[in-house]
């Protein structure tokens, strides 16, 4: 029997519809993780976890990425704007009223304080941190810093410029400029940092496994893509940032 189009179970829901799958892209919209943290995390075995992660890879919704620290790792990354569209199509699918072009804008102004953290602080945390502080015109207190400070890349700037950001004056910081600093959030860019990197006090941390551009051969191109990257998780923190704070100790 042919299954008329119409009446077919949108892909969003038959990859996500299963209870492990849910809980690993809830993970996921987070926080990019590798197996273990999953496993730890969802008390499951990592032979079940690996399985529905290359489901959710199938799917397209989750992307895997080597570890620049440990390349015999993975980290995970949900793909929260191939989310969005997917829900759009599956509430079309269900009626024409329920289709969203785009996810609305935050109700209330963003705020808190954030801190991006890389090795170098010369470019990934840089640019997410200028990227930020623009998007939420100084609502957000964000700061960036890096274990090995090193001079501001300057196609890091030349890339800022293009998206009308002038990062000429940035000067590179080390992250124990903010001991003792309370943040809401602390998010590292970079993977060897994160793997290295001693805890910084703060309400939520989450990992952005992003590559080095300054490593990557292509040079410029290669922060052009960066930049898109950050700018699209920028977009997605910020309705993070929009969620009422826990109290202290919580």
């Amino acid at each position: 029997m042919v299954v008329p189009a119409r009446t077919q179970t949108p892909g969003f829901l038959r990859a996500a519809g299963h209870p492990l799958r849910w809980q690993l892209l809830t993970e996921l919209a987070a926080s990019d993780r590798r197996v273990h943290e999953l496993t730890t995390m969802l008390d499951q075995p990592q032979n079940l976890v690996s399985y529905h992660l290359a489901q959710l890879r199938a799917a397209g919704l989750v992307t895997g990425r080597r570890s620049s620290a440990d390349g015999r790792d993975t980290y995970y990354r949900l793909d929260l704007a191939l989310c969005a569209a997917q829900l759009a199509a599956t509430g079309s699918a269900l009626h024409p009223a329920l289709g969203l072009v785009r996810p609305p804008a935050p109700s209330t102004p963003a705020a808190g304080r954030v801190l991006f953290l890389c090795t170098g602080n010369s470019s990934r945390s840089q640019m997410a941190e200028a990227l930020l502080r623009r998007r939420t015109a100084g609502s957000v207190a964000v700061f960036s810093a890096g274990s090995q400070p090193k001079p501001v890349h300057p196609h890091a700037i030349a890339v800022m410029a293009a998206h009308g950001i002038d990062l000429s004056a940035a000067q590179p910081k080390h992250l124990d400029v903010f001991a003792g600093t309370q943040f809401d959030h602390v998010i590292t860019v970079c993977d060897r940092l994160r793997e290295t990197c001693p805890q910084l006090p703060a309400r939520r941390t989450a990992h952005w496994s992003i590559p080095d551009p300054a490593r990557d051969p292509d040079g410029y191109p290669a922060f052009e893509r960066v930049a898109a990257e950050l700018a699209e998780r920028v977009g997605f923190l910020i309705h993070a940032l929009t969620e009422p704070q826990p109290p202290e100790g919580k």
